[in-house]
């Protein structure tokens, strides 16, 4: 018979981490006495990120004797109490490779059922002081699991535990927790995991895309990800960066040039998917080598591809590119790349963009027009007025090749000396301007713009009905930063590292404009981030959850911690991972 030992609780507390504070419930103490067990918590206990713990799925956590004794001898440690895994439950047995997801428990007055394993996170190995136990229990197969709350009631240590129910298909915490996070999973296991009604809706979207990444029909994905998204390594191209030649550089608006680039031998060029990006390697000046990006703005040639570039009042690159780069020079370019990518099908699709972003949903446009897709298409775009608008002519002549094709321009200037056409409209787009266009709810929305115009637009065909995995959004700059639990401080530029320079090979952060040698004073790549405040994107910091996965655009790492699960080629774990050579990447 199962027992429980002990119950633990605390409230969230700020916790000093790093040179940064840190939000965490995880600090829990064992009390006496019965305490009454809700639907979202016990009583004096609390959660920091409500995001990654606590809610209703996920009100307990438990964790077993058993595995504090496995740990006491792995990790040589005698000072493991009650609750310094963050749980808030202590138990005699119940094992992960036994309870299975959807078993159901009476623990004193309470009923509860299991919904998910715990999730890796880094404050469990603060808690401990052992930075890689995030990564530890996943791989020895020790995560502790959540409990929902089917019945509210008191529980105290010493209170006897009894199944009633087991649950459907049978599949144990740690087959499930392995079937997410560790390498050769098993397709049977994954249809038993969607079959569990008591699984997290987080961990079954999870499944679901990795059932559906599976399918031969489709290529390889991520947990999290859309199936059908590509892996930037199983696309057309070249290692690194390669020599390619400036063919000619056409003015489109006063503000805006495109540069078409053909390769130097003249082989043809590697197909690009619509919507993709080329990153460019120039030296500017007397500074280190620096690495932008631009997209594709039409379907390339055999021979040529094209990138449009905005010139920014004193944007270092692009002033390069419109005042010196000329015809004959040569660059060099590393193959197309990214996500953000037209989708086959057949359901409406909706190219939104503002400005300059206009670049990779033209392409995407090309491709349509180009195989006269019957497919409704609805372009929308924003500019300042007729001589800013980009691509004006060129759009509107892609459109009329368009069975059921929609243009809808919005000027934002308070007036214009252009005539004023029955496609365009003077002012913003708005949510029930969107409205009234006509755009049906189960459309592919593709939108690229400056953060706020695309949130903002992304929020209105949300509200319109448009589910939200099929509103696609693309941006150059630093992707926003996850960082869990840690508290939000004011943002700061991107800059070089504080301290001495180092003397190994030069980092490249592209999205952030960012080039410096790499010391070893740093831990891993993520650490180097960190210290240039460049927005960054993790959880586990251990290899595990894969949320820092990057782009490789160039460039060999080593691996200081190794992946359970390896990331697909042409990407790298930053959490972990220390340069080998000279590295660029997209971030």
């Amino acid at each position: 018979m199962a027992t429980l030992l002990s119950v633990n609780v605390g409230m969230p507390e700020d916790v000093p981490w790093q040179g940064r504070t840190v939000r965490t419930g995880a600090w829990k103490s064992p009390v006496h006495g019965p305490r009454m067990v809700r639907w979202l918590n016990i009583d004096g206990d609390g959660q920091g990120d409500l995001a990654g713990h606590g809610g209703e799925i996920r009100a307990v956590l438990v964790y077993q004797l058993q595995s504090y004794r496995y740990w006491q001898k792995h990790l040589g440690r005698d000072d493991l109490t009650f609750g310094i895994f963050g749980e808030n439950f202590t138990v005699d047995g119940l094992p992960d490779d036994e309870v299975c997801i959807g078993d159901r428990y009476r623990i004193g007055e309470a009923v509860f059922e299991v919904t998910q394993p715990r999730v890796t996170c880094y404050r469990v190995g603060m808690r401990l002081g052992e930075p890689t136990m995030a990564s530890l229990l996943v791989a020895h197969h020790r995560p502790g699991f959540y409990l929902r709350v089917l019945t509210e009631g008191r529980v105290q240590a010493g209170d006897e535990i009894t199944l009633t129910r087991k649950g459907p298909e049978e599949l144990s915490v740690a087959d499930t927790d392995a079937l997410l996070y560790l390498p050769d999973r098993d397709p049977v296991q994954l249809r038993k995991a969607l079959n569990i009604p008591a699984l997290s809706p987080g961990w079954q979207q999870s499944f679901r895309d990795l059932a559906a990444a599976r399918q031969p029909a489709q290529e390889p994905g991520w947990p999290g990800k859309p199936a059908g998204t590509r892996q930037p390594g199983e696309e057309p191209g070249w290692p690194g960066f390669k020599t390619m030649r400036v063919a000619r550089i056409v003015p489109e608006t006063p503000a805006v040039s495109s540069i078409y680039l053909g390769s130097t031998d003249h082989t043809p060029l590697p197909e690009a998917r619509p919507g993709q990006y080329l990153s460019l390697r120039l030296t500017v000046g007397e500074a280190a080598p620096t690495v932008r990006s631009y997209s594709l703005s039409a379907t390339p040639t055999a021979d040529t591809y094209r990138i449009s570039v905005k010139h920014e009042p004193h944007g270092l690159v692009s002033g390069y590119l419109h005042g010196t780069l000329r015809a004959g020079d040569l660059v060099d370019i590393a193959s197309p790349r990214g996500t953000f990518v037209l989708e086959e099908g057949t359901r409406p699709v909706v190219l939104v963009s503002a400005g300059i972003g206009a670049t990779p949903v033209l392409a995407m446009l090309h491709r349509l027009a180009a195989t006269r897709c019957p497919r409704p298409v609805w372009w929308i775009h924003t500019a300042h007025d007729h001589a800013h608008h980009v691509f004006a002519d060129e759009s509107h002549a892609l459109l009329a090749q368009l069975p059921h094709a929609h243009e809808h321009i919005y000027y934002t200037a308070k007036a214009t000396p252009h005539p004023v056409a029955p496609h365009i409209t003077q002012g913003r787009p708005t949510a029930p301007a969107l409205a009234a266009l006509g755009i049906p709810t189960d459309a592919d929305a593709y939108l690229c713009g400056p953060p706020a115009f695309m949130d903002d637009l992304g929020g209105y065909l949300r509200d319109h009905g448009l589910r939200p995995e099929r509103i696609h959004t693309e941006q150059f700059s630093a992707l926003p930063a996850i960082n869990p639990g840690v508290t939000p401080t004011a943002a700061i530029r991107p800059h070089q590292p504080p301290g001495p320079p180092g003397s190994g090979p030069l980092i490249t952060f592209a999205r952030s404009g960012i080039t410096t040698p790499w010391s070893p004073a740093h831990a891993s790549l993520l650490d180097l981030a960190e210290a240039c405040d460049i927005p960054t994107r993790w959880s586990c910091r251990t290899g595990v959850c894969h949320t820092c996965i990057t782009h490789l655009v160039t460039g060999g790492i080593t691996y200081t911690t190794p992946p359970l699960e390896l990331p697909g080629a042409d990407t790298v774990l930053i959490c972990c991972s220390t340069p080998a050579t000279e590295v660029v990447l997209d971030l």
